[in-house]
Order: structure tokens, then C-alpha cells, then sequence
């Protein structure tokens, strides 16, 4: 009742009218847990014991709304904002939890037509692979630690940003996104220097299925160490109610100036496991590297989480990551995949284990 409140009140901010005509809801997400990891890829430090906040999901607190303007046309909006919920505050902006809602602003219009909005957004990359793979992007098991080719082709947000949304045509949708400058401002003094992001996304939801194909590309501006950045990425989940599987594949390549093009290959393949309360969750990743330079890299990770309520669960996961190594020895690996999370790296460690609880509203 009391969030109800605040919420009328927020709107009535703006005005008379949009106060009998607009809702405004408030929401967010509270996590905190402990996480252990060790087997670090650097000699001399031994493991980390740690209470972290934000682990399965970035804590936030975000405002969104809708005014309807007539004629099926809705002006929506949405502001979130990260939270360093264990006092962590001096590393802000690289981990979303500054009050300059880095996490996701966005203001647009929706209608028959289907959804415009600009402003800083989620890839449609990453809002498919997040809402397919078994760990939802959080917690040691999430995808990110080993899918190789992040810079710029698995990106989680842009800057300067337009996205439209179809209408659902039987389940199946398309999005598409542009970025003028991938991150920070566009440049005052020339538009070469810009990092431009362009995007496609098939999707079909319906009868127990999530698949889609996304294509993501970040062409690189006169100031970048790459030309190109491709990414294609194939899958989906299915979910036959006593276990819900999942399949990905992403094709990533990097085309440098000078050097040879810098190919990485992803596979996933995961399943959760419903048991009353509890969900069982399984993934195993491979990162091909395709040569030398880049090298291999997995990770096999377990998990579970008991809903306590229909907003409030108890999570625990075990990760574990293998890197190739420069001479078949480790610790000295060529690839440096690690244990991190949603909010929190994971240093030189590759394994990992954590236990949590997280509340959403």
C-alpha cells in the first residue's frame, strides 16, 4: 500500500494531469551473499573470502512508467539505478552503482506499431543470451566468465542508443538497436571517433519455447585497436515443465587492422531442474579460441535456488574454469577467464562458491 503511495506521489510531480492519466511503478532488487573463491592463475595469492552484494542480480532500485495519450499511442519511460549495498561505493561507475542510472535509462513511445525508445539500453544480445542460459547472467555460474569476445561483442549496455520492438506477429517478434557511440559521449570533434553498435534480434516465445538468432556488430572508430567486431549468436530453451533445457552458440570474429582476424567460437549447453521449491540448474561452456594466441577456455558450473516466496529466494553456486595455458603448465594461462558475477570480478580465481539470498519488489 505504502509503495502505491509513493508512486501517485512521484507522478503527481510532473503534473495535474499526468497524475489522473499515468502509472508509475516503482521497483528494484535486493542480494546479498558470501562467495569464496580460489585457484588463482597468480602465484602467491592463495584464495578470497568475501560478502558481496549483488551476486545473482544487480542490486537496483528503478522507477518505469506509461501514459496513455490516446488512441492506442503510451508514453513510457524507465530510470534504474544500481546500489552498492555493502557500502562499496568508490568503484561506481565501472560496476552500475552510481545515482547517474547507468544501469538503464530509457524514454520512447509504444503503440500498435510496437516500441520505439532511446536512451541507454540493454543489447538484444544480451537480453537473449541473459533470459535463455540457466544462471540468468548471475552468480559464478554465469555465462560471461568464459564467453569469449566481450569487447564489443557481448556488450550488456550502450550508450546513445535507439531501439525498436515489433508487435508480437504468433509469439515471434523482431528488435533492432543502434548505438551512435557505444560508450560515454558521441566525440565534439569528429564522428570517426565514434564506436558505432548496430543490432538484430529474432525472437519466438510461445508454448514452452524461447529461440531466437541475434547478429551484433560494433564497427570500431579511428581511435579503436579493431575495424570490426562481429557477433552472431543461435539458440534457445525449451521447457518441458520437469526440466527446462537450454543450447547456445555464438560465432564471434574481430577484425583487426593490421594482425590477423581474431576468431572466438561459444558453445553452452545447460538445464534447470524444477523440484517443488527448488530449482537444479547445470551449464557447461566451452570458448574456442581457434589458435594459439586466444586459446581455450571452460567452465562447469552447478547451482540451486529455493523460493522462499514468490520474491524472495535462496541461491548457492560452484563454478569451476579451465584455461589453457602458454606452455601446459598453469598458472600461466593464456586465457584469464575468472569466477566473477553479476556486480563483482572474480580477480585471477577459477573456481568459485557462493550462497546467497535475494529479494525483488
Amino acid at each position: 500500500m505504502q509503495k502505491k503511495i509513493i508512486a501517485l506521489a512521484i507522478a503527481g510531480l510532473a503534473s495535474t494531469a499526468a497524475f489522473a492519466q499515468s502509472n508509475v511503478t516503482i521497483y528494484g532488487s535486493v542480494d546479498y551473499g558470501y562467495s569464496y573463491r580460489y585457484q588463482s592463475m597468480t602465484k602467491g595469492i592463495d584464495s578470497q573470502s568475501s560478502l558481496d552484494g549483488g551476486i545473482a542480480q544487480g542490486n537496483r532500485l528503478g522507477f518505469k512508467g506509461v501514459e496513455d495519450l490516446g488512441n492506442g499511442l503510451k508514453a513510457v519511460f524507465l530510470v534504474e539505478q544500481g546500489l552498492g549495498l555493502d557500502g562499496n561505493s568508490t568503484d561506481a561507475g565501472t560496476s552500475n552503482r552510481s545515482i547517474n542510472y547507468t544501469r538503464q535509462a530509457y524514454a520512447g513511445l509504444a503503440g500498435n506499431f510496437g516500441t520505439l525508445i532511446g536512451g541507454r539500453l540493454y543489447t538484444p544480445h544480451y537480453s537473449f543470451i541473459s533470459a535463455v542460459e540457466p544462471f540468468a547472467a548471475g552468480t559464478v555460474g554465469r555465462y560471461a566468465n568464459v564467453y569469449g569476445g566481450t569487447m564489443g561483442g557481448d556488450v550488456v549496455r550502450v550508450d546513445n542508443a535507439v531501439a525498436y520492438v515489433s508487435p508480437s506477429f504468433g509469439g515471434f517478434t523482431v528488435t533492432g538497436a543502434y548505438s551512435n557511440n557505444l560508450a560515454g559521449q558521441e566525440s565534439l570533434i569528429s564522428n570517426a571517433k565514434n564506436t558505432t553498435v548496430y543490432a538484430l534480434l529474432g525472437r519466438f516465445q510461445g508454448s514452452g519455447v524461447d529461440a531466437g538468432i541475434s547478429m551484433h556488430r560494433a564497427a570500431g572508430s579511428s581511435i579503436d585497436a579493431f575495424k570490426t567486431i562481429d557477433n552472431v549468436t543461435i539458440g534457445g530453451s525449451f521447457d518441458a515443465k520437469v526440466v527446462k533445457i537450454a543450447a547456445l552458440y555464438g560465432y564471434n570474429n574481430t577484425d583487426m587492422p593490421t594482425t590477423k582476424d581474431v576468431r572466438i567460437d561459444n558453445y553452452l549447453i545447460g538445464a534447470t531442474v524444477p523440484i517443488g521449491k527448488v530449482a537444479l540448474k547445470f551449464s557447461y561452456i566451452f570458448s574456442d579460441g581457434n589458435n594459439a594466441a586466444n586459446g581455450n577456455s571452460q567452465q562447469l558450473a552447478i547451482g540451486a535456488n529455493y523460493a522462499l516466496s514468490k520474491r524472495t529466494d535462496l541461491y548457492t553456486a560452484f563454478s569451476t574454469i579451465d584455461n589453457d595455458s602458454a606452455d601446459g603448465k598453469r598458472p600461466l594461462a593464456r586465457r584469464v577467464s575468472s569466477v566473477g558475477d553479476s556486480s563483482n570480478g572474480g580477480g585471477t580465481f577459477t573456481e568459485g562458491f557462493q550462497v546467497g539470498v535475494r529479494h525483488t519488489f
